[in-house]
């Protein structure tokens, strides 16, 4: 009887656990799914700024916008590898 009453108390415990890693996975892969959108967007505007730098016949402004996509290319790469570090 005592095993009984004891795998009856434990049923809704297993059920919240397997319920919660379910909540878990879900959420990691919205955020992975979050994180691919994110990282594309980005790069996009990226390619965008290195096509502007490239067709540009001011020289300083072709050399302003190339590092602005240099450092929005790394910062990028940056915070969405770290992004999906966490979520491991």
């Amino acid at each position: 009887m005592a095993t009984t009453n004891n795998t009856t108390k434990d049923a809704p415990t297993e059920q919240l656990r397997v319920f919660n890693e379910r909540i878990f996975d879900v959420g990691k892969t919205a955020g992975r799914a979050y994180l691919d959108a994110y990282e594309k967007a980005a790069l996009s505007v990226v390619e965008l700024q290195e096509r502007t730098a490239h067709q540009t016949d001011v020289e300083w402004l072709s050399s302003v916008i190339d590092a602005q996509a240099r450092y929005n290319r790394e910062l990028t790469k940056l915070w969405v590898n770290t992004g999906r570090e966490l979520i491991k």
